[in-house]
């Protein structure tokens, strides 16, 4: 077998010919050349535990037995690649494989729309189905959110600017913005929801839909609380507005559920759905209420929406998740997991917070010398967040960020992590914490929402990277 290529040049050859928006490389300045499960390996040889998983992406990790079982039977079937949005064999086995996994009232009466292979078109795609069925224009969505990176996507997005999107509070209990937490903070937002929608005077007509995440991901590891999720539910029906619910990154078992609506027992009129549906591989799509059904042919079409390879590895991953309940098994090893997050956190005042569901998780990192907001807050702290990623990475540990100013450490592990292989993350994550606060990493958030000390946004990469010792899982 000829050796791997040499990492150096990759990386510096990256630096100088890939777009300033290039983003996981600025902070994992790695080169996989072969992965398995919940490992990765650079081609310097080292070894990673990669809790990132594609953002989400991998319900199976890399390379699992069964999805590449999935597509080597496509490959050597000799079925066509390529076939826009005709009916094949492969498309009816998934679509019936997603059916089989969807709420009862909704796989009964809904239908299936695929996208081009993104979550955020499939985004798209459910803002232009709800304002045809609706005949109306606007949308409600809520702080923090995080739908894609297209122009409608963006603008239902926390960071959007300028936009007709009507803007919700969304329940954060560690930074509440009614200052209470809890199930009365969730109460104060619903109660503002409510009221924006039914005041004629509030200057927000009736949507066309209000677009909502079970689980705030990018925007911070934020579950929304199952009866704020049900109040949504009965808000948008008693006024005939469609709620859209965006599981890209929660379903599929990630948060202890088949799909995170499931904890609320929530039914949504439009579901929309990519990463790990594909088994790895591109794929996205919306699934909804058959009475939402009112687009004409080609209302919203893509040349790349019949990928077949990705719906026979999703089609394997969706059954393989389904027959092996890794849903639950995800969340009782999360709340394992939280257990020993929280444990982490007594010991270490720059943890503010600990939350999540099932093996989607997060730290908020604080400065722990600032004084607390009248709620208890402390500010986040970004710059100590980077060099917990950075320790983590030292030790073999792949974790990113997220959050309002990128200081929430998030682990998102494949469902399959075995209980030891969690210890390990676990153990490499506290060595990390513990090494990045002694170095006395600070970092409050700027007023400008900059992290102190951080890299500025578009800045270069480093052409290679610093020694890691990655180590074995």
């Amino acid at each position: 077998m000829a050796p791997p290529p040499a990492p150096e040049g990759i990386l510096r050859r990256q630096s100088l010919r890939e777009s300033a928006a290039r983003t996981y490389a600025r902070s994992l300045p790695i080169v996989p050349v072969r992965a398995r499960g919940l490992t990765i390996e650079g081609a310097d040889g080292r070894r990673y535990l990669d809790c990132l998983s594609g953002a989400g992406t991998l319900a199976l990790g890399h390379n699992h037995p069964v999805v590449l079982e999935a597509i080597r039977s496509v490959l050597d079937s000799g079925a066509p690649l390529h076939v826009l949005d005709l009916a094949t064999p492969v498309k009816d086995a998934f679509v019936t494989e997603l059916f089989a996994t969807l709420p009862a009232e909704l796989a009964d009466h809904g239908r299936v729309q695929f996208c081009g292979p993104a979550g955020t078109d499939a985004v798209e795609a459910a803002f232009k189905l709800v304002r045809t069925a609706t005949g109306r224009d606007g949308l409600a969505a809520f702080t923090g959110a995080y739908h894609g990176m297209t122009a409608g996507a963006l603008a239902a997005s926390g960071g959007a600017r300028d936009t007709s999107v009507t803007r919700l509070p969304y329940p954060y209990d560690y930074r509440c913005p009614f200052g209470t937490g809890g199930e009365h903070g969730a109460e104060l937002a619903a109660r503002w929801t409510a009221n924006v929608l039914d005041d004629d005077k509030s200057g927000v007509g009736r949507p066309a839909g209000m677009i909502l995440e079970p689980v705030q991901g990018e925007g911070g590891v934020i579950p929304a609380p199952d009866s704020w999720l049900r109040r949504m539910r009965e808000l948008t029906a008693v006024r005939d507005i469609p709620l859209i619910v965006d599981e890209v990154q929660t379903g599929v078992g990630r948060t202890g559920a088949f799909w995170a609506v499931g904890h609320s027992g929530v039914v949504p009129d439009v579901l929309v759905l990519s990463k790990a549906i594909g088994g790895s591989l591109p794929l996205a799509v919306i699934v909804y209420r058959e009475e939402l059904d009112a687009w004409p042919p080609g209302a919203h079409a893509g040349t790349f929406r019949g990928n077949q390879l990705a719906m026979a590895a999703g089609a394997a991953t969706l059954a393989y998740v389904r027959e092996n309940d890794l849903a639950r098994r995800a969340g009782e090893l999360g709340v394992r997991m939280t257990s020993r997050l929280r444990e982490l956190a007594a010991e270490h005042d720059c943890v503010g917070d600990v939350r999540g569901r099932g093996l989607m998780l997060g730290l908020e990192l604080v400065d722990p010398d600032a004084a607390p907001d009248p709620a208890g807050a402390r500010p986040a702290a970004p710059a100590l967040a980077a060099a917990v990623q950075q320790e983590c990475l030292d030790r073999g540990l792949i974790v990113e960020l997220g959050g309002r100013h990128g200081a929430v450490v998030r682990l998102l592990p494949p469902l399959t992590i075995t209980d030891e292989q969690a210890d390990a993350v676990l153990d490499r994550l506290a060595d990390a914490l513990a090494a990045a606060a002694r170095t006395g990493a600070g970092g409050m958030a700027r007023p400008d929402g900059a992290a102190g000390g951080a890299p500025a946004p578009g800045g270069q990469d480093h052409a290679v990277p610093r020694q890691v010792s990655g180590g074995t899982p």
